[in-house]
């Protein structure tokens, strides 16, 4: 069978290799082609678009790289009505592929099986995005919530478990590390603008924090190349002689005591692998009377909306300052246990360990079937 899968950045297209592993458990023979990076072709797949820079902070950030992601939304769509593969796989990044979906279905009447993975608005309960996505493809949800509210609107929908909540086993907790010391990961995210508000903050916090700790060290996270590069710049330039650069979460995490991690997938990652975690986020001051506007949860990280709790300190915006940064992940380094404690239940909220082998039976048996 033939599956597509439509990435736009370094989290989904993490998602669609593990689900592209997990199917040729079922389907030997699968063949893949989508659009993502690095990762998908080193996987074994044929990229049919490279999604590097798509990815943006908000919608003003956006605008200038409308046109293009417009003319390879089109150009996707024909390809996909041209090849018509046995499964068109979406993987979050909303905004590019529920049009894709839309343009699939209404302008060129294709009938074949449409999944997306991770469909948009998941805390937002929005009843006319809910419809609107339902109708295009079949919505396969890693969250509860979000099952719940399209039951509840008699919208269909599948809900398995979140598919990389078993990926990630959870390490032994480690002690508190000694008061002058600990080694601490500096995740700050994938897309240029949060390398762009992360790092100069996360630098600083890292500062701070290690004149209260001397034997501090830390090592930076990198998403991709581009990033390794532009941080392994930033450490010589400013003079980080005990702070490395890997790339990749789970080597940035490996032996680290805990991490300032950016909010998004990375956040879940490393809470799964029994990190503990200080989340933050930034973006531009123009943007934030608009996201207010969008969203007025409690919440933004995954794990509190996911068991409802702040069990991951979350600095946002303006409390997003290097002493804020500093000072509370000094209090996480002298009591990691409070919040690790909180891991196995985030952990059993996310649905059963056998989610990703059965998202990928469910792919299978749509490509089998050719059920839309």
């Amino acid at each position: 069978m033939r599956y597509f899968v439509s990435t736009g950045e370094a989290s989904g297209e993490l998602s669609g290799v593990l689900l592209a592993q997990a199917i040729r458990a079922h389907d030997p023979q699968a063949q893949f082609e989508g659009i993502g990076h690095q990762r998908m072709h080193n996987a074994g797949f044929t990229i049919w678009r490279d999604h590097r820079g798509w990815a943006s902070m908000g919608p003003l950030a956006a605008i200038p790289r409308i046109p293009g992601l417009l003319n390879a939304m089109w150009q996707t769509a024909r390809h996909i009505a041209r090849t018509k593969p046995d499964v068109v796989v979406l993987i979050d990044f909303g905004a590019f592929n529920v049009r894709l979906a839309k343009e699939l279905r209404t302008r060129l009447h294709y009938a074949g099986p449409i999944i997306d993975l991770f469909p948009p608005a998941t805390w937002l309960d929005n009843q006319k995005r809910a419809k609107e996505i339902s109708s295009y493809a079949v919505p396969m949800t890693a969250f509860e919530h979000q099952y719940e509210f399209y039951k509840r609107h008699d919208l269909p929908i599948v809900y398995f478990g979140h598919p990389l909540a078993a990926q990630y086993p959870a390490r032994a907790p480690l002690p508190a590390p000694p008061a002058r010391g600990g080694h601490v990961a500096l995740l700050p995210g994938s897309r240029g603008g949060e390398l762009r508000y992360h790092v100069p903050a996360l630098v600083r916090a890292y500062r701070l924090l290690k004149a209260r700790r001397p034997q501090l060290h830390g090592t930076f996270g990198a998403a991709d190349a581009r990033a390794e590069k532009t941080l392994h710049a930033i450490v010589e330039r400013e003079g980080l002689k005990d702070v490395t650069v890997e790339r990749g979460v789970q080597a940035a995490i490996a032996g680290a005591d805990a991490a300032w991690v950016s909010s998004g997938t990375a956040v879940l990652e490393t809470t799964l692998t029994g990190v503990p975690v200080v989340a933050l986020y930034k973006i531009a001051p123009i943007l934030v009377k608009h996201a207010r506007r969008v969203y007025s949860g409690r919440f933004i990280t995954l794990p509190n909306l996911v068991v409802g709790e702040e069990i991951v300190p979350e600095l946002l915006q303006d409390d997003a300052t290097p002493e804020r940064l500093a000072e509370t992940m000094d209090r996480l380094l002298d009591d990691p246990s409070a919040q690790v404690r909180h891991f196995d239940r985030l952990r059993r909220a996310l649905g059963p360990p056998d989610a990703l082998d059965r998202c990928a039976q469910f792919a299978v048996s749509l490509a089998r079937t050719g059920a839309a």
